[in-house]
Protein backbone atom coordinates (compact mmCIF):
# COMPACT_ATOMS: atom_id res chain seq x y z
CA UNK A 1 0.00 0.00 0.00
CA UNK A 2 1.67 3.22 -1.29
CA UNK A 3 1.31 5.95 1.54
CA UNK A 4 -0.41 9.16 -0.77
CA UNK A 5 -1.26 12.90 -0.37
CA UNK A 6 -3.73 14.20 -1.72
CA UNK A 7 -2.15 18.00 -1.43
CA UNK A 8 0.74 18.90 -3.14
CA UNK A 9 1.99 21.38 0.68
CA UNK A 10 2.01 18.31 2.62
CA UNK A 11 4.56 15.61 1.25
CA UNK A 12 4.61 11.74 1.81
CA UNK A 13 7.80 9.35 1.11
CA UNK A 14 7.46 5.94 2.40
CA UNK A 15 10.85 3.65 3.34
CA UNK A 16 11.99 0.79 4.76
CA UNK A 17 8.98 0.74 7.11
CA UNK A 18 8.92 4.43 7.52
CA UNK A 19 6.36 7.48 6.52
CA UNK A 20 8.20 10.71 6.66
CA UNK A 21 5.17 13.57 6.30
CA UNK A 22 6.63 16.74 5.76
CA UNK A 23 5.25 20.07 5.48
CA UNK A 24 6.09 21.92 2.04
CA UNK A 25 4.56 25.38 1.60
CA UNK A 26 7.96 27.08 3.13
CA UNK A 27 6.86 30.00 1.01
CA UNK A 28 4.21 31.10 3.41
CA UNK A 29 6.32 29.14 6.53
CA UNK A 30 4.11 25.99 6.34
CA UNK A 31 1.44 27.49 7.57
CA UNK A 32 -1.67 25.13 7.39
CA UNK A 33 -4.78 25.32 5.32
CA UNK A 34 -7.75 23.27 5.54
CA UNK A 35 -6.82 20.97 3.10
CA UNK A 36 -3.39 20.28 4.22
CA UNK A 37 -5.04 19.69 7.51
CA UNK A 38 -7.36 16.75 5.71
CA UNK A 39 -4.69 15.96 3.74
CA UNK A 40 -2.46 15.09 6.98
CA UNK A 41 -5.71 13.41 8.91
CA UNK A 42 -5.84 11.28 5.67
CA UNK A 43 -2.27 10.40 5.81
CA UNK A 44 -2.30 9.38 9.33
CA UNK A 45 -5.25 6.92 8.85
CA UNK A 46 -3.55 5.33 5.75
CA UNK A 47 -0.61 4.83 7.36
CA UNK A 48 -3.14 2.93 10.39
CA UNK A 49 -4.00 0.63 7.75
CA UNK A 50 -1.09 -0.05 6.07
CA UNK A 51 0.71 -3.58 7.28
CA UNK A 52 3.97 -2.20 5.34
CA UNK A 53 4.14 1.55 7.62
CA UNK A 54 5.72 0.75 11.45
CA UNK A 55 6.64 4.69 12.08
CA UNK A 56 5.68 7.91 11.13
CA UNK A 57 7.90 10.96 11.33
CA UNK A 58 6.73 14.66 11.20
CA UNK A 59 8.78 17.03 9.76
CA UNK A 60 9.23 20.65 8.77
CA UNK A 61 12.32 22.50 6.74
CA UNK A 62 15.21 23.37 8.81
CA UNK A 63 14.45 27.02 9.51
CA UNK A 64 10.45 26.64 10.55
CA UNK A 65 8.02 23.45 11.46
CA UNK A 66 4.87 25.95 10.89
CA UNK A 67 3.61 28.88 11.41
CA UNK A 68 0.28 27.41 12.57
CA UNK A 69 -3.14 28.06 10.84
CA UNK A 70 -3.06 29.83 7.69
CA UNK A 71 -5.32 32.56 9.07
CA UNK A 72 -6.42 34.28 5.68
CA UNK A 73 -7.40 30.71 4.86
CA UNK A 74 -9.12 30.55 8.38
CA UNK A 75 -10.90 33.55 7.92
CA UNK A 76 -12.49 32.72 4.51
CA UNK A 77 -12.38 29.25 5.05
CA UNK A 78 -15.67 26.72 6.50
CA UNK A 79 -16.00 27.28 10.21
CA UNK A 80 -18.01 24.13 10.54
CA UNK A 81 -18.20 22.13 13.50
CA UNK A 82 -16.92 18.43 13.89
CA UNK A 83 -16.04 18.15 10.35
CA UNK A 84 -13.97 20.92 10.47
CA UNK A 85 -10.11 20.54 8.48
CA UNK A 86 -8.45 21.54 11.56
CA UNK A 87 -10.84 19.29 13.82
CA UNK A 88 -10.44 16.22 11.85
CA UNK A 89 -6.70 16.45 11.63
CA UNK A 90 -6.70 16.59 15.91
CA UNK A 91 -9.10 14.00 16.23
CA UNK A 92 -7.29 11.33 13.75
CA UNK A 93 -3.95 12.48 15.73
CA UNK A 94 -5.08 11.53 18.61
CA UNK A 95 -6.27 8.14 17.94
CA UNK A 96 -3.25 7.31 15.36
CA UNK A 97 -2.43 4.42 16.79
CA UNK A 98 1.51 3.51 15.33
CA UNK A 99 4.60 5.58 16.89
CA UNK A 100 4.56 9.25 15.75
CA UNK A 101 8.21 10.91 15.65
CA UNK A 102 8.80 14.74 15.34
CA UNK A 103 11.35 16.96 14.14
CA UNK A 104 10.47 20.25 14.81
CA UNK A 105 12.79 23.38 13.94
CA UNK A 106 12.73 27.21 14.02
CA UNK A 107 8.97 28.55 14.73
CA UNK A 108 6.15 26.09 16.34
CA UNK A 109 3.10 28.28 16.41
CA UNK A 110 -0.70 27.25 17.82
CA UNK A 111 -1.38 23.57 16.35
CA UNK A 112 2.44 23.26 15.65
CA UNK A 113 3.11 23.18 19.16
CA UNK A 114 0.00 21.55 20.46
CA UNK A 115 0.11 18.66 18.15
CA UNK A 116 3.59 17.40 19.57
CA UNK A 117 1.44 16.53 22.81
CA UNK A 118 0.15 13.70 20.80
CA UNK A 119 3.26 12.58 19.57
CA UNK A 120 5.70 10.28 20.91
CA UNK A 121 9.15 11.10 20.50
CA UNK A 122 9.90 14.99 20.19
CA UNK A 123 13.54 16.20 18.79
CA UNK A 124 14.17 20.10 18.48
CA UNK A 125 16.96 22.01 16.93
CA UNK A 126 18.21 24.37 18.89
CA UNK A 127 16.52 27.32 16.76
CA UNK A 128 12.92 25.99 17.74
CA UNK A 129 10.22 28.41 18.73
CA UNK A 130 7.30 27.44 20.45
CA UNK A 131 4.56 29.40 20.65
CA UNK A 132 0.70 29.16 22.02
CA UNK A 133 -1.35 32.50 20.80
CA UNK A 134 -4.90 31.33 21.10
CA UNK A 135 -6.08 33.79 23.22
CA UNK A 136 -3.96 36.74 21.62
CA UNK A 137 -5.85 35.87 18.77
CA UNK A 138 -9.70 35.99 20.33
CA UNK A 139 -9.35 32.32 20.77
CA UNK A 140 -9.03 29.08 23.78
CA UNK A 141 -6.70 26.19 23.52
CA UNK A 142 -7.01 23.63 21.08
CA UNK A 143 -6.08 20.00 20.80
CA UNK A 144 -6.39 19.13 24.19
CA UNK A 145 -3.90 21.25 25.37
CA UNK A 146 -5.81 22.58 28.14
CA UNK A 147 -5.75 19.26 29.43
CA UNK A 148 -2.49 17.98 28.68
CA UNK A 149 0.28 21.13 28.92
CA UNK A 150 -0.62 21.52 32.59
CA UNK A 151 0.05 17.68 33.09
CA UNK A 152 3.16 18.00 31.37
CA UNK A 153 4.49 21.66 32.38
CA UNK A 154 2.26 22.26 35.73
CA UNK A 155 -0.04 25.18 36.06
CA UNK A 156 1.90 28.13 36.31
CA UNK A 157 3.99 27.36 33.37
CA UNK A 158 1.01 26.02 31.07
CA UNK A 159 -0.10 29.78 32.30
CA UNK A 160 2.50 31.25 31.11
CA UNK A 161 1.93 29.41 27.78
CA UNK A 162 -1.49 29.76 27.27
CA UNK A 163 -2.55 32.60 29.25
CA UNK A 164 0.15 35.07 28.21
CA UNK A 165 1.04 33.15 24.82
CA UNK A 166 4.30 33.61 26.08
CA UNK A 167 6.89 32.19 23.76
CA UNK A 168 9.68 29.27 24.71
CA UNK A 169 12.67 28.30 23.62
CA UNK A 170 14.04 24.96 23.27
CA UNK A 171 15.74 24.22 26.09
CA UNK A 172 12.63 25.24 27.61
CA UNK A 173 11.03 22.37 26.20
CA UNK A 174 13.80 19.99 26.75
CA UNK A 175 13.36 20.66 30.48
CA UNK A 176 9.70 20.65 31.01
CA UNK A 177 9.75 17.17 28.65
CA UNK A 178 7.96 18.39 25.59
CA UNK A 179 10.78 17.50 23.92
CA UNK A 180 13.43 14.37 23.79
CA UNK A 181 16.78 15.86 22.79
CA UNK A 182 17.96 19.48 21.12
CA UNK A 183 20.61 19.16 18.11
CA UNK A 184 21.36 21.38 15.81
CA UNK A 185 19.00 22.21 13.18
CA UNK A 186 20.64 20.42 10.72
CA UNK A 187 20.50 17.33 12.76
CA UNK A 188 17.11 17.55 13.56
CA UNK A 189 15.37 15.67 10.65
CA UNK A 190 18.24 12.99 10.46
CA UNK A 191 18.08 12.26 14.54
CA UNK A 192 14.28 11.78 14.04
CA UNK A 193 14.97 9.49 11.14
CA UNK A 194 17.36 7.31 13.08
CA UNK A 195 14.69 6.81 15.97
CA UNK A 196 12.53 5.88 13.79
CA UNK A 197 14.56 3.46 12.08
CA UNK A 198 14.87 1.87 15.66
CA UNK A 199 11.17 1.62 15.75
CA UNK A 200 10.55 0.24 12.54
CA UNK A 201 13.03 -2.55 13.16
CA UNK A 202 11.27 -3.82 16.44
CA UNK A 203 7.81 -5.71 16.78
CA UNK A 204 5.25 -4.08 15.64
CA UNK A 205 2.57 -6.08 17.77
CA UNK A 206 4.66 -4.93 20.45
CA UNK A 207 4.57 -1.30 19.66
CA UNK A 208 0.94 -1.02 18.79
CA UNK A 209 0.18 -2.38 22.22
CA UNK A 210 2.50 -0.32 24.23
CA UNK A 211 1.64 2.62 22.67
CA UNK A 212 -1.94 1.97 23.63
CA UNK A 213 -1.46 1.20 26.95
CA UNK A 214 0.50 4.36 27.52
CA UNK A 215 -2.01 6.38 25.95
CA UNK A 216 -5.49 3.95 26.07
CA UNK A 217 -6.45 5.48 30.02
CA UNK A 218 -7.18 8.80 28.62
CA UNK A 219 -7.57 8.79 25.35
CA UNK A 220 -11.82 9.07 26.14
CA UNK A 221 -10.43 12.04 28.76
CA UNK A 222 -8.54 13.79 25.65
CA UNK A 223 -10.88 13.70 22.96
CA UNK A 224 -13.71 14.95 24.91
CA UNK A 225 -11.47 17.30 25.92
CA UNK A 226 -11.15 18.50 21.79
CA UNK A 227 -14.30 18.47 21.70
CA UNK A 228 -14.66 20.87 24.27
CA UNK A 229 -12.37 23.22 23.12
CA UNK A 230 -13.80 22.94 20.08
CA UNK A 231 -17.50 24.21 20.83
CA UNK A 232 -15.93 27.20 22.76
CA UNK A 233 -13.37 27.88 20.04
CA UNK A 234 -15.91 28.20 17.63
CA UNK A 235 -18.15 30.22 19.65
CA UNK A 236 -15.13 32.89 20.03
CA UNK A 237 -14.69 32.42 16.35
CA UNK A 238 -17.50 34.72 15.94
CA UNK A 239 -16.76 36.95 18.39
CA UNK A 240 -15.73 41.13 17.43
CA UNK A 241 -11.98 39.94 19.11
CA UNK A 242 -11.26 37.00 16.99
CA UNK A 243 -12.11 38.90 13.93
CA UNK A 244 -10.17 42.19 14.54
CA UNK A 245 -6.91 39.98 15.74
CA UNK A 246 -7.07 38.14 12.44
CA UNK A 247 -7.78 41.42 10.39
CA UNK A 248 -4.96 43.31 12.45
CA UNK A 249 -2.69 40.11 11.45
CA UNK A 250 -3.34 40.41 7.89
CA UNK A 251 -3.10 43.93 8.40
CA UNK A 252 0.50 43.90 10.28
CA UNK A 253 -0.98 46.26 12.72
CA UNK A 254 -1.28 45.74 16.71
CA UNK A 255 -4.87 44.78 17.48
CA UNK A 256 -7.14 47.07 19.14
CA UNK A 257 -9.12 45.01 21.77
CA UNK A 258 -10.57 47.87 23.76
CA UNK A 259 -14.37 47.08 25.08
CA UNK A 260 -14.03 43.96 23.84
Amino acid sequence: MTIASSCSDILAHTEDGICTITFNRLAKKNSITGPMYLALADILRQIDASDAVRVAVLQGDPTVFTAGNDLGDFLNGPKGGEESPPFVFLQALAAFAKPLVAAVCGPAVGIGTTLLLHCDLVYAGDNAMFSLPFINLGFCPEGASSLLLPQLMGHQRACEALLLGDPFMAEAALEVGLVNRVVPPTECNGLAQAQARKLAAKPLASLLASKKLLKSAQLPQVQQRINEEGQIFRHLLQQSAAKEAMTAFLEKRKPNFAGM
